[in-house]
């Protein structure tokens, strides 16, 4: 039979006929369960013109009409699907591949982009100006926003909005791969411009103030210990004397504490690293294990970086809150928002500029340049993956300290310059250098 006896939209498959037709903008073949004869194919034509009559007056059901199909249901529930059952579908997939802290952070963004946009909100009806909208809304802080943050007086940052968009965006990709939208609403939106934060190192006159106005030796040895190795303070939390070296003066990086104080391998490979220890290091880690080095070791349980894969260790924790605290219900170890509590109490008792507590990890790198150090050394000491993030963070502060690199080269090179001859009233003189 030639393809011209079949009426458009009709074919054979298999034996049997089906037909197809657009619906929603998509092209679907429905299998009719009937004999490819003369006979069907006439009326598989009429019926599909039924069809087509009743997609375009808006009568047409799905389900009713195909019970069946692998489809109808799938389709009902493309036009049903709230954003808020979408985040949920998209998030469980999601946290097998991502930390804890992630998941809390990324549950909570798209909570508050459920809130604004409408939790109940169909996403078939989500458009780009809704989109561009809520980025207004989170950007501004308007008065749709503090309905339900009555506390906020004021709009998010641009990087916590670009996240919080580009999250949205992930989950309307999600959306899309899985046929439950024919495109992505967000697509096109490029991030808001950021300045960067440049960094803002302690002196050397701001750093003794820090250290002079800690109220307790292992005070004094922690911030010092900070500067002088660029650990960060999940990782300072989580440092055991069973992690150091002190005779070849080495600092093995094993683990960090997140903020919700769980124990884990650090995020990356690299961020697994040794750090070697310059002398003043050396020194605070000396006068610290008079404070804890013999105290009891605690078992705790340190996740890896493989999802439910979890390992027990006992830690003999270097800088130890029960030193400290005044309750006795201290773990043993600091956590990251202790750390931060103490930075600010110990920035206001200095009379310092206040500046962000992660600025200790700025001025362990922007010494170790003014000192001349390779900045591939700098990066591996701070778990970086290689010397690209020392240039994109710290390039413009070294262009500003190439007063310093003169300086440098000339108190190291001086000795090998060669002396050249110059001509004084017409007679060839050696200069001599000093």
């Amino acid at each position: 039979m030639s393809k011209s006896a079949y009426p458009t939209g009709v074919e054979n498959h298999g034996g049997f006929l089906r037909i197809w037709f657009v619906y929603q903008g998509k092209r679907v073949r429905e299998s009719l369960g009937v004999p490819d004869t003369p006979k069907n194919r006439k009326a598989a034509g009429e019926l599909r013109m039924v069809i087509m009559y009743r997609i375009k007056t808006g009568t047409f059901n799905y389900e009713e009409q195909f019970p069946n199909s692998t489809r109808s249901e799938k389709t009902r529930e493309m036009i049903t699907i709230t954003l808020k059952e979408m985040c949920d579908k998209f998030l469980a997939l999601k946290q097998p591949t991502i930390t804890a802290i992630t998941m809390k952070n990324t549950r909570a963004r798209l909570k508050t982009v459920c809130l604004l946009l409408g939790e109940d909100r169909k996403i078939s009806t989500i458009r780009q100006e809704d989109v561009l909208r809520l980025r207004n809304e989170l950007l501004n802080g308007t008065q749709f926003q503090r309905m339900f943050q009555p506390s906020t007086k004021k709009g998010r940052a641009v990087s916590t909005v670009n996240n919080s968009i580009f999250l949205l965006k992930e989950v309307l990709s999600f959306a899309v791969r899985n046929g439950y939208l024919e495109s992505n609403p967000a697509e096109g939106i490029n991030p808001m411009k950021k300045d960067r934060n440049e960094p803002d190192p302690l002196t050397k006159d701001e750093f003794v103030r820090l250290i002079e106005a800690a109220l307790h030796p292992q005070i004094k040895n922690l911030w010092a210990f900070a500067v002088y190795t660029g650990l960060r303070h999940g990782e300072l939390c989580a440092l055991a004397w069973e992690d150091i070296d002190m005779i070849n003066g080495t600092v093995k990086v094993r683990r960090s504490l997140t903020p919700l104080g769980e124990f884990c391998m650090p995020k990356t490979v690299s961020g697994e690293r040794v750090v070697h220890l310059i002398a003043p290091a050396i020194e605070a880690l000396k006068s610290q294990m008079a404070i804890t080095r013999m105290l009891k070791p605690k078992a705790v349980r340190v996740s890896g970086r493989e999802y439910a894969r979890t390992e027990e260790a006992e830690l003999t924790f270097v800088f130890n809150s029960s030193v400290t605290d005044t309750n006795s219900r201290s773990l043993g170890n600091y956590s990251v928002m202790s750390i931060n509590g103490m930075w600010k109490n110990i920035i206001k008792r200095s009379g310092v500029r206040h500046r962000r507590p992660y600025q200790t990890r700025h001025t362990y790198a922007c010494w170790s340049l003014s000192a001349g150090a390779n900045p591939n050394f700098i990066a591996s000491q701070m778990g970086h993956r290689n010397a690209q993030m020392v240039y994109n963070v710290y390039g413009r502060w070294m262009s500003e300290n190439n007063n310093d690199q003169v300086d440098l080269l000339n108190s190291k090179l001086n000795d090998f310059a060669p002396s050249a001859p110059h001509k004084v009233f017409g007679i060839s003189k050696i200069i001599l250098t000093q």
